[in-house]
């Protein structure tokens, strides 16, 4: 019941949104608040079932990672909308959720997980990890809105053409702030599953796929943020580079963990 009500208050939200952007009345804008709380709430407790039915964070099979991994990113919007007052993200965060939580499936009793795998370490590297790909998912939405309204202005585009978002200066803004954040709580996700992977296999470093493409996540992120700082890659360019990292968090997330070797696979968690 609760996933549905988080699935259908995510689609309405995202719809009054899109309502609103266009120029549309303020009400739509006030209802989608409203709507993307009601569905945080429910969202909120299917996680909270799961984490308490399995008596550890709910990421160790693919539909629970999912579940999770969307309710993270509308924990980012709702902080990136209070901080910056860009629900506009919501344009970008709410699909995505959405279509994270419906692939999750409906919420099913946790599966045991190899005893090995048992260590707050699990605990403490999911959180930074999946917070990071929030972050940086924000990031995402906020460079493609940039993308957008660059083209909007460029086009002399009518107030009814997504007229009400943001200026071009708030989505670099937020573009770089959410970047920042994301690539600091990915370096924090590493270390601690550097310290997890020394704690359950002797090693701290393996070069498991998702190993792998968690390191070229993290260089391609510092590359960005280094040509931004020091080369001037603002605007235009920041946006597309936001959106080229977060295609490496999608491969890192689903690629290696379907398809990669190792542990990190989401079927080699359950013992």
């Amino acid at each position: 019941m609760l996933w549905k009500v988080s699935l259908v208050a995510y689609a309405l939200s995202a719809g009054f949104l899109f309502w609103f952007i266009k120029g549309k009345d303020r009400w739509a804008q006030i209802w989608s608040s409203r709507i993307v709380f009601v569905g945080f709430l429910a969202q909120t407790g299917v996680i909270l079932w799961g984490a308490w039915s399995g008596q550890r964070l709910p990421i160790t099979s693919l539909s629970g990672a999912l579940h999770f991994l969307s309710w993270c990113i509308i924990s980012a919007y709702l902080v990136a909308t209070w901080r910056y007052r860009v629900a506009s993200v919501g344009l970008v965060a709410l699909p995505l959720s959405a279509v994270m939580w419906a692939l999750g499936g409906p919420p099913r009793l946790p599966v045991a997980v190899s005893p090995s795998l048992e260590s707050h370490w699990l605990t403490i590297h999911g959180l930074l990890s999946f917070a990071a790909e929030a972050s940086l998912a924000t990031a995402f939405g906020a460079g493609v809105l940039y993308l957008v309204q660059e083209r909007r202005i460029r086009s002399r585009c009518s107030v009814e053409t997504l007229g009400r978002l943001p200026s071009l200066e708030i989505l670099d803004e937020v573009n770089y702030r959410c970047m920042s954040v994301g690539f600091l709580l990915l370096t924090a996700g590493i270390i601690t599953g550097a310290i997890w992977a020394s704690e359950v296999w002797g090693s701290y470093w393996s070069w498991q796929a998702k190993e792998t493409w968690g390191l070229i996540t993290w260089l391609v992120y510092a590359g960005l943020l280094h040509q931004r700082l020091n080369a001037g890659w603002r605007g235009k360019r920041a946006a597309a580079m936001a959106i080229v990292g977060f295609v490496f968090v999608i491969l890192t997330f689903a690629g290696a963990g379907l398809m990669g070797s190792g542990p990190h696979r989401f079927d080699r968690f359950q013992g």
